[in-house]
């Protein structure tokens, strides 16, 4: 059945360019500052850093850029495992093969919806073993490189047991807060939990460049080597000598502008998207058979994308909004069922099957009217009705 062309489209996420967002545009131009060299990218790293608390950001192409630095950085090696979760954009697990090491697939809370802490707790305590230093995944004969657990939806994964189980084997853990700027664990703000956190700045993002990402952390040396990296490891800048492989994963001036701009008003645009999942949980409880996204009582989160669970498949529902021109979104197939990643070790997997199933994406823009909010609550009254 074809869209109601009568009813305005309504979009899943678009940004707020409302601010200084021209202004540092056209100051880009002016100035002739457009490539991945001038201030905004220094004050745009800084912007970031000093908001999650993080003493070093570097800025990056991308977020699945900042991630495959990381891994870098935090010393995984070829042939090594990092524990990841399934339920996840696939990024994380590209990012993983990108240095050659294996995901090994960490299945979802039910609880949370996040990576399922316990599994990957049992997995890591009974399942491996210790030698020379180092823990191994006794089927596999593997080292455990690293543990990434995705923040998923503006959410948080419990970090306090895995960051637990971590330090006792001296693994690196690597945050993917790609949705996550902003959201707090335990008062603590995303990317800064861990060793390593990783942002990104996707056009639909909380806070968006038109792309890029941000690696960040607290150790000095680190963050050196992955500002390195993301510069094609240029060692001696007049005769551009290069002492490794490098990468050309720097962010653009312009790119960076966009996000200076962007952060003046993130405090807004959480409060704003925390407001309409409040709308959206309310509506949720005078409907039958419909569920709010849950959240563990120790997150802050910012939902970034608000997401809402049925008791039957989510396709049958997003039909019914695409014909009153409401953009939807399901979640993303688990990656342990991806073709890209087939054979690849899964910890469970069956809750985030059965999550995906029946979850779906409503529109979560910040700047969202409130007519636009009435043809989304009427068009669910329709299908529940």
């Amino acid at each position: 059945m074809p869209s109601d062309l009568s009813q305005p489209y309504i979009p899943l996420s678009v940004p707020d360019l409302s601010g200084n967002e021209a202004a540092y545009l056209a100051e880009c131009v002016a100035t002739n500052w457009v490539s991945t060299a001038g201030p905004f990218v220094e004050k745009f790293e800084k912007s970031v850093a000093d908001y999650v608390g993080a003493p070093h950001a570097v800025a990056t192409a991308s977020g699945t850029a900042a991630l495959h630095v990381a891994l870098l950085v935090a010393g995984v090696q070829p042939d090594d495992e990092v524990l990841v979760s399934t339920l996840s954009f696939i990024a994380p697990a590209n990012a993983i093969r990108y240095v050659n090491a294996h995901p090994v697939f960490v299945d979802a809370d039910e609880r949370d919806w996040q990576m399922d802490v316990g599994l990957a707790i049992d997995f890591l305590t009974q399942d491996c073993e210790q030698k020379g230093g180092a823990l191994f995944n006794k089927a596999t004969g593997r080292k455990i490189g690293a543990i990434m657990p995705v923040h998923i939806l503006g959410s948080a994964v419990n970090m306090g047991p895995l960051i637990e189980v971590a330090r006792r084997f001296d693994i690196p853990v690597i945050e993917d807060a790609t949705e996550g700027l902003g959201a707090k664990y335990d008062g603590k703000p995303l990317g800064t939990v861990g060793d390593i956190g990783c942002f990104s700045f996707n056009g639909n993002k909380l806070v968006t460049c038109g792309g890029g990402g941000m690696f960040v952390t607290a150790k000095r040396d680190w963050a050196k080597a992955a500002a390195h990296l993301t510069t094609q490891a240029k060692s001696e800048s007049i005769e551009s000598v290069h002492d490794q492989i490098g990468f050309n994963y720097r962010l653009t001036n312009i790119q960076a502008a966009l996000g200076c701009a962007q952060m003046e008003r993130i405090d807004d645009f959480i409060a704003a998207r925390r407001s309409l999942a409040n709308q959206y949980r309310e509506f949720c409880e005078t409907v039958e058979g419909l569920r709010f996204m849950p959240e563990a009582p120790s997150v802050d989160g910012v939902n970034w994308l608000s997401t809402i669970q049925c008791a039957s498949s989510w396709r049958e529902l997003k039909a019914e909004l695409e014909r009153s021109n409401i953009e939807t979104r399901p979640l993303w197939q688990p990656l342990h069922m991806s073709p890209a990643h087939m054979g690849a070790p899964i910890l469970r997997g069956e809750m985030a099957e059965k999550i995906q199933k029946s979850a779906l994406c409503l529109p979560s823009s910040p700047g969202i009217k409130g007519d636009e909010k009435d043809q989304i609550f009427s068009a669910l009254r329709v299908f529940f009705a």
